[in-house]
């Protein structure tokens, strides 16, 4: 048995560290927390300081059985978990659950898993930092607390499985402030000049006005000023310029890099940095710091003056903006700044090679640059044409890597060279365009943007900025855009040859695929919260929070202080909002039916948004789904008035009723009782009965049986895992291995039988009698199952050794309870 018991956190990480430990250690993954707040009930006992009930759950039981054990064999015992909050309350679960004791236990950490790193550490272990583990307490406990109290005022107050927190609802906040200023948004017009000049040795060049026009009759007017005129060079300045590398990764800047250069979203990028961290290629990815270690700069210059010249290095120093405890030793780089393209899979090397660049680039010169601008005067008017040209006199780190700009930023354009010219010179003009050119309202968030965004407030955390997102989208407050956007037309006049022609032109605006875009649900969710708890989205608070938390993981503040101070004024709110705050649905009144003289209205229902006919007293009142593109906020009467078409009765077919409407996954033709999906860009309200039977013949032809085995139909199709059979009740997965669309008997037959021998390998025990099996299911576990009704077993149970009893006893359990219905009273007769 080794001597030496090493706990991380993750499995791959395990097996990193195992290649530079001898054989007198054995390291063992905690697969992350062992110990967490319930998760069906507070757990949190607030009139006792704060105190966290902490359990283990039965997932975890069996593992932490087995560390136990191998803890009280081990001489001493190194919990290594990650060195940022999270981790150490990793390490402090560990210490509690496994009842260690400070005689043989030691904390060591690490910001990269190489050898020296894990060397260094063994070599100066230290103990358990309770500031560390108070301020994950803190953030813990205060985030239950906020979800476990305003989760169930969402429920009564708008509808239930709604969730609120603390960092996600001041993200949605920020994304649906954004989307009404879109809303409110009006576009101006106004035409821009450009010309097109020639110079004495034939080079040519653009030029624009620094001035715009308000109508095309004022652009007309001065293209009118430029006809056969002549051009000059009234001056020219040339001043030598400079640019500089950005910082190395954080990881905040490396999410918003990723996405710009990746079209990596968030949460795609911690993923797979942590796979390169866990193979000891990259350093911690969660980080605030932009420091290098002087091991780094020292490698990165060698590298530097090796692949391009001494010229090319500047050791620098960068600062930011210190997150205190939060922040780790290390800015995001390479353990080795001399494997520039390890072998790995596709994203990891992408990204491996994004953060050795910009760790590269970071250590690199200026690049040195030389801005020439040139302004060109007419002699039929006072208005001067600019041109600016950027030549690279020397690359600097250029050479290597340019951090990308977000879509939101209104970028400039691009500067070129422009040919030589000498002050005074004769220029011939070509022809001037005076193009109309439309405002354009704020960009909707990006995943990159809304992270950068968040940074810049002090909201979050490099920890939370990913989950925070999956949360939101996950909720269903926000989706990603899929509209590509519409076509908008603009005119160009042109002056070419002392005559001015105007030209129609078209561009595509107002797309939102891939930003992020509030849902309805969203908007009213955070419009209440933002009504009644003002301060749980206020931005400075949600900011002030995260200093607090600093301030715990350095000492300077107790954590159960900050806990009494938040809930003192947090819980009077909820309650006053809870008794007296009105239901939210988003109600909006459109206008009166014209048939009925009714109120049409829109608003949030049981399953969703929704248009009425009628109020709510109105015992006949009709209701229609709005579409998926619809939103409360936006659709108009007229839409609305549309939507009560549906369903479209169009015929009969086959003895059967065919009709068409919308359902929550888009529009659908329905023939008896089956439900086919129109193509896209298909509409229900335009849907003919030509096409209906069309859709519902390739349906039948697609579920008729394509084979019958055992006297039983084997029938095919493609699901969200892909192309299947299914016989006898069984779906059977089709690989690659076959030709789906030519499957022959033969085929068919080999699925089959495969499918039943993984069926009777799976199967344990079995009671057909009573509808009850024992199943084999994943991660070495057991099912019983009798019906829908499935029981999974603990890992330690032996499945073999149950007896009928018991697996009833478990079923029976598991069953829903069905509910009785109280007998009515006999209403009173009338007098």
């Amino acid at each position: 048995m080794p001597k030496n018991l090493v706990i991380v956190e993750s499995p791959a990480k395990a097996k990193t560290i195992e290649k530079f430990l001898g054989k007198d250690f054995q390291v063992e993954s905690s697969f992350g927390h062992i110990a967490d707040l319930p998760s069906k009930e507070l757990g949190v006992d607030v009139e006792n300081d704060f105190q966290p009930k902490y359990i283990v759950d039965k997932d975890k039981k069996a593992l932490v059985t087995k560390l136990k054990g191998l803890a009280k064999k081990a001489e001493t015992i190194w919990l290594a978990s990650d060195e940022d909050r999270e981790g150490e309350a990793i390490s402090w679960h560990l210490a509690e659950e496994l009842g260690l004791t400070s005689k043989n236990t030691k904390r060591i950490v690490f910001n990269s898993i190489t050898k020296s790193a894990i060397q260094k550490a063994i070599e100066n272990p230290r103990e358990i930092n309770y500031n560390l583990v108070n301020a994950q307490q803190a953030r813990r406990v205060l985030d239950r607390l906020v979800g476990y109290q305003l989760s169930p005022v969402l429920w009564k107050k708008i509808k239930p499985g709604l969730s609120a927190g603390r960092v996600q609802s001041v993200a949605v906040r920020l994304i649906v402030e954004r989307e009404r200023e879109i809303e409110a948004f009006t576009p101006e017009a106004s035409y821009r000049i450009k010309g097109m000049f020639k110079t004495k040795g034939g080079k040519t060049f653009e030029a624009k006005l620094n001035k715009t026009f308000g109508s095309k009759e004022d652009a007309a007017s001065f293209l009118k000023q430029n006809i056969s005129t002549d051009f000059s060079v009234a001056k020219l300045d040339k001043k030598p310029a400079k640019k500089s590398p950005a910082a190395p990764f954080t990881t905040s800047t490396l999410q918003q890099e990723a996405s710009r250069k990746l079209y990596f979203s968030v949460g795609r990028t911690m993923q797979v940095a942590q796979r390169l961290y866990e193979a000891g290629l990259i350093t911690y990815m969660r980080t605030d710091s932009v420091n290098l270690s002087k091991e780094a700069l020292t490698a990165a210059k060698e590298a530097i003056v090796a692949n391009y010249g001494e010229s090319y290095s500047t050791v620098r120093n960068y600062t930011g903006k210190s997150k205190g405890a939060q922040e780790a030793h290390e800015a995001i780089r390479p353990t080795d700044m001399k494997l520039q393209s390890p072998s790995l899979e596709r994203d990891q090397s992408k990204l491996y090679e994004l953060i050795w660049k910009r760790t590269l680039a970071s250590q690199m010169s200026d690049a040195q640059l030389e801005r020439t601008n040139v302004r060109i005067s007419s002699s039929g008017h006072q208005e001067e044409f600019t041109a600016n040209g950027e030549v690279i006199k020397f690359e600097g780190f250029l050479k290597v890597y340019l951090e990308g700009t977000d879509d939101e930023e209104t970028a400039e354009e691009q500067d070129g060279m422009l040919p030589a010219m000498v002050v005074g010179e004769a220029l011939k003009n070509q022809y001037i365009t005076a193009t109309e050119r439309f405002s354009r309202p704020p960009y909707r968030y990006s995943e990159a943007s809304l992270v950068k965004k968040l940074e810049e407030l002090g909201i979050g955390r490099p920890s939370t900025y990913a989950p925070t997102i999956s949360t939101v989208i996950n909720r269903g407050y926000v989706e990603k855009g899929t509209i590509e956007g519409s076509e908008r037309k603009y005119a160009q006049l042109v002056l070419e040859d002392g005559e001015i022609k105007e030209k129609g032109l078209s561009e595509m605006v107002g797309s939102d695929k891939g930003k992020m875009v509030p849902t309805d649900i969203g908007m009213i969710v955070n419009d209440f919260l933002v009504t009644h708890f003002t301060k749980i989205l206020d931005y400075n608070f949600t900011a002030k929070v995260e200093e607090d938390f600093d301030e715990i993981a350095t000492g300077d503040e107790d954590w159960k202080k900050v806990m009494k101070a938040f809930y003192d004024d947090f819980n009077p709110t909820v309650q006053d909002v809870e008794a007296n705050a009105e239901r939210a649905s988003g109600e909006r009144i459109l206008g009166n039916d014209p048939a009925s003289g009714k109120p049409i209205l829109v608003r949030l229902g049981k399953f969703g948004p929704m248009a009425q006919i009628g109020d709510a007293e109105d015992d006949e009142k009709r209701f229609a789904s709005l579409l998926p593109d619809q939103s409360i906020t936006t659709i108009t009467f007229e839409e609305a008035l549309e939507l009560f078409k549906l369903p479209r009765k169009l015929g009969v077919y086959e003895g059967e009723e065919v009709e068409a409407n919308v359902g929550r996954y888009g529009p659908y033709v329905k023939f008896g009782k089956k439900f086919i999906s129109l193509d896209k860009g298909e509409s229900a309200f335009e849907v003919e009965m030509d096409r209906a039977i069309e859709l519902i013949k390739a349906k039948q032809k697609a579920d008729a049986p394509i084979a019958h085995y055992e006297d039983k139909e084997v029938t095919k199709g493609v699901g969200r895992f892909g192309p299947f059979l299914k016989w006898n009740g069984m779906f059977i997965n089709v690989n690659k291995k076959y030709d789906f669309d030519n499957l022959t008997k033969d085929d068919i037959v080999e699925l089959i039988e495969a499918k039943k021998q993984k069926e009777i390998e799976k199967l344990v025990q079995e009671w057909p009698e009573e509808g009850i099996r024992i199943e084999k299911a994943r991660w070495g576990r057991h099912n019983i199952i009798k019906g829908k009704v499935k029981v999974e077993l603990s890992k330690d149970v032996d499945a073999s050794k149950i007896a009928l009893d018991e697996a009833q006893a478990l079923i029976e359990k598991k069953m829903p309870k069905k509910k009785t219905r109280a007998k009515a009273k006999p209403k009173a007769k009338k007098s």
